[in-house]
């Protein structure tokens, strides 16, 4: 999961520019160079390419620092695959939350077969470090297959109406595939759906079931959290 805390030795710019870039980057559906526009505008002169390091450098250490941060997922998971286009071929984001609808874990593959579903289920226990009392799905008979395999002992529900958590949880990142245009490969795809999958949803309390009030609380909360794990002591710059 990687360091704790970041380091940002050998960087000239103040911590808290190179969080801010990587927050507006993964929290809206903006361009590295709109985001340069929008520190201009603020008074910071910093070029797309270096924000799209700096995205690159610490946007998963800050997703993974998020994660550890995370209470322990529920126990019914729900799992969900949806279809990529990356340079023009069709790939599987594969997609799994539970039932408050926090990500567990994505993964970009190129079928959605069996083997890919069993390497999904894999992925996900040594992730969680857990296994769950549920497992909800779609149709797809690679679920079965692979759930008879690797988890026979946990409920597997397959009915698509059961899955409208894990379909809907899939809007944020549709939004982002259209912002950047399509991706443009697959390992370029898998980083930044998994750094995006730790920041984005830190940001995004469920605001339909708060007052305006306490998700104003919240997101202040959330935000001390963000410049904690931002943080590095020994901070240092260079030119």
């Amino acid at each position: 999961m990687g360091s704790t805390l970041p380091s940002y030795k050998g960087h000239r710019y103040p911590v808290d520019v190179i969080a801010q870039c990587v927050w507006l980057y993964h929290r809206f559906p903006l361009s590295y160079r709109e985001v340069e526009e929008l520190m201009f505008e603020r008074g910071v002169i910093v070029s797309y390419e270096t924000v799209r390091r700096w995205c690159a450098e610490f946007g998963q250490t800050y997703a993974n620092a998020l994660r550890r941060r995370q209470s322990r997922p529920g126990d019914k998971w729900h799992l969900d695959e949806v279809f990529l286009k990356i340079n023009g071929e069709r790939k599987y984001l594969w997609r799994a939350v539970d039932q408050d609808g926090n990500v567990l874990d994505i993964l970009v593959q190129n079928l959605r077969d069996k083997a890919a579903a069993r390497r999904l289920f894999r992925r996900l226990m040594k992730t969680t470090g857990t296994v769950p009392r549920v497992v909800v799905t779609d149709k797809l008979r690679s679920y079965g297959a692979a759930h008879r395999e690797i988890m026979p002992s946990v409920e597997h529900r397959s009915h698509r109406g059961l899955n409208n958590r894990a379909e809907s949880s899939n809007q944020p990142t549709r939004q982002r595939e259209r912002a950047m245009k399509d991706f443009r490969s697959t390992g370029g795809a898998q980083r930044f759906l998994s750094t995006f999958s730790g920041i984005s949803p830190h940001f995004r309390p469920h605001r339909h079931l708060m007052t305006a009030p306490n998700h104003r609380a919240e997101i202040t909360v959330r935000f001390t959290i963000w410049e904690h794990i931002t943080s590095a002591a020994g901070h240092t710059t260079t030119t």
